[in-house]
């Protein structure tokens, strides 16, 4: 089976959705299962891994986030243009969309033929990472006419232009549920978790010398208390949180707190000058960190983690923390929910005072600790890429099959109002667009 993936979530720096396409990559060549990817990039381009192929096509940098590419419209709307040539080229059996903002559109027009040069119509899936509310919540404001525009807009313009739809968790297949409801047309809407490296990410990496190292590399005492973050550094993160904890836990106490984030994003400027305001000295920007072996080292030498978006679709930083036996503290609610529990973290308010607590109880009660981080490895091992990535290929290969043999919970040819409003709206957009 061939499958073709698209996403604008994608760059040197992008975190979880590159490291879920690289881990499915790998599951994919055990299985001799092909995988093409279409990737916005600096320029035309084509990296072949191993069976794979990634293609990069020429994009302008994301309007809200430059620290992202983006395609848009015009690169698949024009008759001829290179991603119809991948299409024909490759020939799919199922093309998935990881976007709900410029490609989405794009498996609109696939799944209803409006492509005339494109000779092949593969099954098209919708890929949903991340919720919409929460994206527009964090970069626009949210409020009555904001929320009725999204409802409408995933309801007419996401939802119903896929063949079947899947999530990352049960938080985010909550949106798409909702705009479902009273739906002229049915979808399937699937659950796949995201998954974590339990070979390289180990408690066997944490020794003397390697935190000795990392407590002078961040400039601390052999007495101080290591908290750590990894992730992407944006608005949608919540890192004020992450402040507001460090200056709970300084204000209150004696002890030697400390906090380490890895990652990169357009939120580091301001969130590295807010800390040098607020508790200067006191947290450590180690950046974006390509050595997987260096970050494990960091995992396993920390003493918590600390994960503060209450809004996180699913969370691949916290389920490593986990597999690299670090204690793990995060909101009690949102994605992380898929495997954190009181047995196994420290699921608490998203609050400056509920963190801080947490972080000291993690610190002074070795019990609990001990018996939640054998815990966590437990779940960690449970969601290992090696099974997370083989669930995803066993449901395209089971949607193919379906698909051909006509099955109930297969979405077949567009018929009724909805799916007339969401060809009209595909059409409007490829007219508006041609013309500019």
């Amino acid at each position: 089976m061939k499958t073709l993936h698209l996403t604008n979530a994608w760059h040197a720096n992008s975190g979880g959705i590159a490291t879920f396409y690289r881990a499915l990559m790998e599951a994919a060549t055990r299985r001799q299962h092909e995988i093409c990817m279409v990737v916005p990039g600096a320029k035309d381009g084509v990296e072949h891994t191993g069976s794979h192929r990634i293609y990069s096509i020429a994009s302008r940098t994301a309007p809200l986030n430059a620290d992202y590419r983006m395609m848009f419209p015009h690169s698949y709307l024009r008759g001829g243009s290179r991603l119809r040539q991948i299409l024909n080229a490759e020939r799919p059996d199922l093309v998935e969309v990881c976007d709900k903002y410029t490609l989405n559109y794009f498996g609109g027009m696939l799944r209803t033929g409006m492509m005339g040069d494109v000779s092949v119509m593969p099954l098209v899936v919708g890929l949903s990472c991340e919720r919409m509310d929460d994206n527009v919540r964090a970069y626009l404001g949210w409020n009555r006419p904001a929320r009725a525009l999204v409802s409408l807009y995933m309801k007419w313009l996401y939802f119903s232009l896929f063949d079947h739809h899947i999530v990352n968790s049960e938080y985010t297949a909550e949106e798409l549920r909702a705009v479902s409801t009273g739906h002229p047309i049915r979808r399937g809407v699937w659950i796949r978790p995201m998954g974590v490296d339990t070979h390289d990410l180990s408690p066997a990496h944490r020794s003397s010398v390697a935190r000795h190292t990392l407590l002078e590399r961040v400039g601390a005492g052999s007495d101080a208390t290591l908290l750590l973050y990894v992730g992407r550094m944006a608005r949608e993160k919540n890192l004020n949180l992450l402040i507001d904890t460090l200056e709970e836990l300084h204000n209150s106490g004696r002890e030697d707190w400390r906090l380490i984030v890895v990652g990169e994003g357009i939120e580091r400027a301001q969130f590295l000058a807010e800390a040098d305001r607020r508790v200067p000295g006191r947290v450590s920007w180690l950046g974006h960190m390509r050595d997987r072996k260096e970050l494990a080292k960091i995992y396993a030498n920390c003493d918590v983690f600390l994960h503060p978006n209450p809004r996180e679709p699913f969370g691949i930083a916290p389920l490593e923390a986990m597999a690299s036996g670090l204690p793990v503290v995060v909101p009690d609610r949102g994605g992380v929910l898929s495997y954190a529990n009181f047995l196994n973290a420290w699921t608490v308010p998203a609050t400056s005072v509920s963190f801080a607590a947490a972080a000291r109880e993690v610190v002074s009660n070795e019990h609990v600790r001990e018996e939640r981080i054998a815990q966590a490895l437990k779940t960690a091992s449970e969601f290992s890429w090696e099974h997370a990535a083989g669930s995803f290929l066993d449901l395209y290969e089971d949607l193919h099959r379906a698909g051909q043999l006509g099955a109930d919970f297969y979405s077949t040819a567009p018929e009724g109002r909805g799916s007339c409003v969401a060809r009209y709206a595909a059409s409007l957009v490829q007219r508006f667009l041609l013309t500019r």
